[in-house]
């Protein structure tokens, strides 16, 4: 599946096998209301599902404008929105017959969600990680390895994001016979971008349920951060045809007039990168851009390609939050709502309360709260230094 001219596989021909593969199988898993109902089972009694759609009362009259709702992922089990998808793909691996799972990470909230899907279900696990982010991520490669996964750090490149997925994708060339590699967005090549973003939209949908119920209509907003673009389309999705702004909040690190920053849809170009064509920051030379984010999670250079497709035909805003921006929003909804958020999130926060405060009263805003804020304490408090 492409989307327009985004996607596609651009892969050697050793991964044709494995993606054509997965592709039969997911079809097959998509109309099976056994998968499903297996799927739902699970979400509900282990991962925590519906989350909450809660309105941040405090934050919007510290703001003064619109009603801020926030869509609780970072209450799911494991504390992000990824344990939505690991559950599902583990699932489907499981339908597979596959035995081992591997998976990359760049904050390690996809390693620990995978490494819990496959403790639930009694799978072999490997995680790849920058060697850069086990460092700033330290408590998370503990948590993976406490739940049995095998961690490996990468060494190569930058040493983050894009460089674990390079690892785990030679791992799954030598070993698909008995491996699902558990791609953690909507990136890499059909059908990921497409099965991630279907499995995560029981966001959007619970979200639309809740609100409806809360206000009785659709809200003005829904805001959500973007790096690979998961949390954002799983919330997009069920609103792409309703009359709802729909805002991407990508990192802009030290600030977009610097190369420290990560807006591969705001000054990123055509090219083809992990298996798909889509926007990513690329050097002169045509080479990866280097790229810096406060958050780890958002640290990559490329983006999901039906991100690329919605900012080109219009239906999405792609905007930009810097650290500064995020470390500011991060600090507010803690201590007006006592609720700490991830740092990716903190950037949907952050424009979220830009746009609310321009606007009135009655308009609703739905922000997409993918992850809670654990794992960036050590980040923040060097930070605040």
């Amino acid at each position: 599946m492409k989307f327009d001219e985004f996607g596609g596989m651009y892969v050697p021909e050793a991964m044709m096998a494995p993606l054509n593969e997965l592709s039969d199988a997911y079809r097959s898993v998509a109309a099976d209301s056994g998968f499903k109902d297996s799927l739902d089972e699970i979400l509900g009694t282990y991962v925590g599902r519906p989350s909450m759609l809660y309105l941040a009362k405090n934050l919007s009259k510290a703001i003064g404008g619109a009603k801020i709702y926030l869509k609780r992922e970072d209450l799911m089990h494991g504390g992000a929105h990824k344990i939505n998808n690991t559950i599902a793909q583990a699932l489907l691996a499981k339908r597979m017959g596959k035995t081992r799972l591997i998976a990359e990470t760049g904050a390690g909230q996809h390693g620990v969600a995978t490494a819990m899907a496959g403790a639930l279900l009694g799978m072999d696990t490997e995680v790849y990680m920058g060697s850069l982010d086990v460092h700033r991520q330290r408590m998370n490669v503990f948590r993976m390895e406490l739940l049995g996964a095998k961690v490996h750090p990468v060494d190569t490149g930058s040493r983050t994001l894009k460089d674990s997925i390079n690892e785990a994708m030679r791992d799954w060339i030598s070993s698909y016979e008995n491996t699902h590699y558990v791609v953690g967005s909507v990136v890499g090549p059909h059908p990921y971008p497409e099965m991630v973003r279907d499995f995560q939209a029981v966001i959007g949908k619970e979200a639309r349920e809740q609100i409806m119920e809360c206000e009785g209509r659709l809200p003005d907003y829904a805001i959500a951060c973007v790096g690979g673009g998961s949390n954002a389309m799983g919330m997009f999705y069920p609103f792409i045809g309703d009359d709802v702004k729909l805002i991407g909040v990508e990192a802009a690190g030290r600030g977009m007039d610097t190369k420290e920053h990560c807006a591969s849809l705001t000054l990123g170009e055509k090219g083809v990168f992990h298996g798909m064509l889509t926007y990513i920051l690329q050097e002169n030379g045509g080479q990866i851009a280097g790229t810096h984010s406060i958050s780890a999670g958002l640290d990559y250079p490329g983006v999901g390609p039906e991100h690329a497709f919605l900012k080109d035909s219009g239906r999405v805003e792609y905007v930009c939050a810097t650290d500064k921006e995020a470390l500011d929003a991060f600090m507010k909804l803690s201590r007006t709502e006592g609720i700490i958020p991830a740092l990716e999130s903190s950037h949907a926060v952050a424009h979220a309360m830009n746009v609310a405060g321009g606007l009135p009263k009655d308009d609703v805003v739905i922000v997409n709260l993918s992850g809670r804020g654990d794992k960036d304490l050590e980040i923040v408090m060097e930070a605040l230094k």
